[in-house]
């Protein structure tokens, strides 16, 4: 079989399938265009200014490499004027996060940038070895994330940075789609899907920011994700040809994380469906206009679902019928929910509850007599306790031993159900870790509580053997 032939250039001979379109091209052609697109997913949504401090996220992977590798390479060739720095956090895991370092201070000397290393032991007095020989390999993944993300923030406001970029990319958030899905986890789709996120500090002018002092702290720390769109594979393959230095050995403890399980269902569904990953992510970004932000509305829900219609009719495609018919479906269980809740506050609506009796101490509701009279039906009492709680005396003496429990009228629960639905939603406000500063919706952050447990079964005093 004849080799196939670059579908860019017409001359070489190709030897990448790309995943998104399965075009056949050559190794240039495709630095170029990989390089090319993360140009375009930069500029075209505006998440660099020029002339900003840029601090990279590098953990010695292949992700983090190709990062540094693309920016330095395209901020040179579009004059962009970006100063970047490379910051990295020292979890302290020996026999990985030491060897990655040693690749992430090789990579600093060959693209001439400054580095900057935080480390957990500093910052919080506990390295990951620490913490998972005091609480297992079980939930040890919650740990060092809740650490890393504050981690991060703190390294970029020692280097007076307000923007980390990070390599997260395209096989990384529909993992975190997924996840968030399977954990009924919604609301945090739009932090997972979006390219850039910030803190509404970070969000403030320049012209705030310099009547501040201009000082950069660890509550206006944005951070992006330019690798946002780019397949693994791709990235791999581009550090291949690049001849990129790397360190591609996996965490030692992550085999024990939730993600693992999401990332080998996205893989399962790549083999048979390669565009699945980029549909994924588009669809968690969807999904996540659909959440109610804080006044309780949905994120652009409207123009989602008539953009959507519109698309539907105008291709003809599969499934367009069915999503008109869910949507039906949908209508008419909204209007008889309405119309049952208009029934219940009306007071058309009649409970009817069979009677019952009490054998042993137990109601059979089934096994009751029709020749019964009605009081015998409502209330019967075995061993001088009454086992019908909604059952009326009628001014009918009971034992003193018997209690009773008052029956609410259809107006009293009419009135409290309107009282309670009617109740504002509390909000969460964002502040400030009355312990540490760092953003937090609670008093305390998640970092010190989780530090706060791990202290408290710390030995105040070494024990030495022999």
């Amino acid at each position: 079989m004849a080799p196939h032939i670059c579908q860019l250039c017409n001359t070489s001979r190709a030897q990448i399938l790309r995943p998104k379109n399965h075009a056949r091209i050559c190794a240039p052609c495709f630095i170029d265009i990989f390089e090319r697109e993360i140009a375009e997913t930069i500029t075209s949504t505006n998440l660099f200014q020029p002339g900003e401090r840029i601090a990279i996220g590098a953990s010695g992977g292949k992700d983090s490499t190709v990062l540094a590798s693309v920016l330095k390479t395209l901020n040179d060739r579009h004059a962009w004027g970006l100063d970047l720095v490379l910051l990295s956090i020292d979890e302290g895991i020996t026999g990985y996060r030491d060897h990655s370092l040693d690749a992430v201070k090789r990579n600093s000397v060959e693209y001439d940038l400054p580095l900057k290393i935080v480390s957990y032991e500093e910052l919080y007095g506990w390295s990951m070895d620490q913490v998972v020989a005091q609480i297992g390999k079980k939930g040890n993944c919650t740990y060092c994330g809740v650490f890393r993300r504050q981690a991060l923030d703190r390294g970029a406001a020692m280097l007076g940075v307000g923007h980390v970029v990070t390599g997260h990319n395209a096989d990384d958030v529909a993992e975190t789609v997924l996840m968030n899905l399977l954990r009924g986890d919604l609301p945090r789709l739009g932090r997972a899907t979006s390219i850039l996120t910030s803190t509404p500090s970070a969000t403030m002018s320049r012209k705030e920011t310099e009547a501040d002092g201009g000082e950069v702290t660890i509550t206006n720390v944005k951070r992006s994700k330019p690798l946002m769109y780019a397949y693994e594979k791709e990235i791999v393959m581009y550090a291949h040809y690049k001849k990129l230095d790397y360190f591609s050995t996996e965490c030692i403890y992550s085999p024990e994380a939730f993600r693992g399980s999401a990332r080998t269902l996205i893989k399962n569904l790549e083999r048979i469906r390669p565009e699945s990953i980029l549909d994924v992510v588009r669809s968690g970004i969807d999904m996540a206009k659909l959440v109610p932000n804080a006044e309780g509305h949905p994120k652009g829900a409207a123009e989602a679902v008539i953009r959507n219609e519109v698309e539907d009719e105008a291709e003809g495609g599969c499934g367009g019928s069915n999503a008109k018919e869910v949507v039906s479906e949908m209508a008419q269980m909204e209007q008889k929910l309405r119309q049952d809740e208009q029934a219940e506050e009306a007071g058309t609506e009649t409970e009817i509850k069979l009677p019952s009796k009490v054998l042993d101490g137990q109601r059979h509701d089934r096994d009751l007599k029709p020749d019964l009279p009605p009081e015998a039906a409502l209330t019967t009492y075995v061993q001088g306790q009454n086992h019908d709680r909604h059952s009326q005396t009628d001014g009918q003496q009971l034992p003193s031993d018997i209690r009773t429990v008052p029956i609410r009228t259809k107006q009293e629960k009419k009135s409290s159900r309107k009282a309670t639905r009617d109740a504002p939603v509390p909000k969460q406000r964002l502040g400030q870790c009355e312990r540490c500063g760092y953003l937090s919706s609670q008093a305390v952050c998640k970092a010190c509580m989780l530090l706060e447990g791990l202290n408290k079964a710390r030995p105040r005093t070494g024990i030495e053997v022999g």
